[in-house]
């Protein structure tokens, strides 16, 4: 990560390292999050709906396991590949995957852009809450070619997270939006104190960003999922 005025990927991974509880709730998802049941529903059915027959998935900054767990309840007997900055995210979703059907887990605690990954063998790959965490757009591009690179012919990337949006009246709109759903799900304490840490540690893309990306590194079909002020989902088809 080049901007040292932005969060080291240490101190990324020391807070989440501190808040797994946070991240282990299937009913709710984040409460930051706007509409994180919604979409963590929405995401694992489409992934059913495209690849029915699907044998590996790959879940990018997995946390405590929420988007693979909900998967497997739509597609049983997975072998899953979790990946997460925080041992102790991994340590908790392996412990939650126990009492489900996945055929094997595998954990791989690490930054997705510096680890190794099998070529074309994943049939889904999620990514949620977590792509924000890049910086310049070489890694953008970087880490899409890598995930194009590891995932079977006609697989499925989809995508949950936070967005900014390129025009710069509609960005500070929809970041106010965000503001208001903050403070009525709390306080602006709360509100301040979540733009603050998004101000330190996340560096969000707009989702048109991301979609020209994936044409650019090969993915033949993009739709847009769901998008609700400063969060968007998308589906690519390699």
């Amino acid at each position: 990560m080049s901007d040292a005025r932005k969060s080291t990927v240490e101190e990324i991974r020391a807070r989440f390292d501190a808040d797994v509880d946070r991240f282990s709730n299937l009913e709710t998802g984040q409460s930051a999050t706007m509409d994180a049941p919604i979409v963590l529903d929405l995401i694992t059915r489409v992934a059913k709906k495209h690849r029915p027959n699907a044998r590996q998935v790959l879940d990018i900054g997995c946390g405590a396991g929420n988007y693979t767990l909900k998967l497997l309840d739509q597609i049983p007997s997975l072998a899953c590949t979790m990946i997460d900055l925080s041992q102790p995210m991994l340590d908790r979703a392996k412990l939650r995957l126990k009492q489900s059907t996945a055929t094997e887990v595998t954990t791989l605690c690490g930054d997705v852009r510096e680890l190794d990954l099998p070529t074309a063998t994943f049939d889904v790959v999620m990514a949620a809450a977590v792509l924000h965490h890049l910086r310049d757009d070489a890694d953008w591009k970087q880490t899409f070619t890598k995930i194009f690179q590891s995932m079977a012919p006609g697989g499925i990337f989809l995508v949950s997270d936070l967005v900014a949006q390129d025009i710069s009246a509609a960005n500070q709109v929809q970041w106010e939006r965000y503001g208001e759903y903050l403070r009525d799900l709390r306080d602006d304490e709360y509100r301040q104190k979540v733009f603050d840490y998004i101000k330190k540690e996340d560096t969000p893309r707009s989702v048109l960003y991301q979609i020209d990306l994936c044409r650019q590194v090969g993915f033949s079909q993009v739709e847009l999922l769901h998008l609700n002020a400063c969060f968007g989902s998308y589906a690519v088809v390699k």
